[in-house]
């Protein structure tokens, strides 16, 4: 497993989490956790630094796509 492979493992599961919390009534928290991936989101687009990322590559090694 690489890191960006595991980044967005990790992105789909934190949705799926989301939409389950959504779904079980705890619609307060799936709107704070949706809140902080969409933060997270911003900050990668704009700065080009994702911090899940980030600490991902302390454990994983990079990915090579060739």
């Amino acid at each position: 497993m690489c890191v960006e492979r595991a980044q967005r493992l990790v992105m789909a599961i934190m949705l799926g989490l989301i939409m389950g919390l959504a779904a079980s009534g705890l619609i307060a928290v799936a709107f704070i956790l949706q809140l902080i991936m969409m933060i997270m989101l911003i900050v990668w687009a704009l700065t080009n630094f994702c911090p899940s990322i980030f600490l991902l590559k302390k454990i994983l090694p990079p990915c090579k796509w060739d």
